[in-house]
């Protein structure tokens, strides 16, 4: 575990590699590291990446998993958040873990705030990977209310928020696949703490139309069809927002990389090493 300083913050990151091999790939030199910024929930980086990142490290590659503002590893003033102060603090974590560039994926929330990093240190970031992701927030009805419902839930009913929270962000099948013990366990893993509300708060004011004609790393953009959470048409309109970016989606809801990690996994491996 590292730390950095930015701002307020002191903001905590892990560095997975595997000890018994170099970064070298074939064609010699030093593979970039893959950096991996989480969506909305307080335990961060862990929760979410907690399966994913062994194997999208694999043997030949460094990942970095980084607990911005909001999370429990992670401190701070406890003011509200913008999507440029968590960049901030993505852009420091890559300069601290060695100063890049990295291959950079975002997730749920992360996406906007990777898409806005990459945007804004261009220098930075080689490859960048957002998924289930939006650009803006407002004027989208659904994302309005569905945000706001997870703010009234979480205020006044943390029970029916987590619940709330597992039924829109896996699809109709996978629940029904993994019964209700693991359903049930699911319901608890994202509980309306402090932190966790102000990644929701910030969930409602999130517009990066005007960094997005910045961003100039290659990138890959992965919608998940049967997202309830964050509808796949915002992953298509990021990809047509981003120029020269390509496009996926997987079969799945909008933790996509839970239902189907080898998917997930092949599609990312493939694009960073491409």
């Amino acid at each position: 575990m590292a730390t950095v300083t930015v701002a307020d913050a002191l903001v905590h990151y892990d560095v997975h590699r595997d000890v018994h091999h170099d970064r070298t790939g074939e064609g010699g030199g030093e593979q970039p590291a893959l950096l991996l910024v989480h969506g909305t929930g307080s335990a961060g980086a862990g929760l979410t990446w907690g399966q994913i990142a062994p194997v999208l490290a694999g043997e030949d590659r460094t990942v970095i998993t980084a607990d911005l503002s909001g999370t429990e590893r992670t401190t701070d003033g406890g003011g509200p958040l913008t999507v440029e102060g968590l960049a901030a603090q993505v852009i420091a974590v890559i300069e601290d873990a060695g100063g890049g560039p990295v291959d950079l994926l975002g997730f749920s929330m992360g996406a906007p705030v990777a898409a806005a990093a990459a945007a804004l240190r261009p220098d930075l970031v080689r490859r960048l990977i957002l998924v289930a992701g939006w650009a803006h927030t407002e004027g989208d009805e659904y994302l309005r209310n569905n945000f706001a419902l997870w703010q009234q839930l979480g205020e006044s009913d943390p029970a029916a928020f987590g619940r709330l929270v597992a039924m829109t962000g896996f699809s109709h099948g996978f629940l029904n696949a993994i019964g209700r013990a693991q359903v049930e366990q699911l319901v608890a893993n994202m509980p309306p703490t402090p932190g966790t509300l102000r990644h929701v708060d910030l969930d409602t004011r999130v517009d990066i139309r005007r960094l997005l004609p910045r961003v100039q790393a290659e990138t890959l953009v992965i919608g998940a069809t049967q997202d309830a959470t964050v509808p796949v048409e915002h992953s298509r309109a990021l990809h047509a927002a981003i120029g020269g970016s390509r496009y996926a989606e997987i079969d799945a809801g909008h933790v996509a990389f839970f239902e189907k990690p080898e998917e997930f996994a092949k599609l990312v491996r493939e694009f960073i090493t491409g």
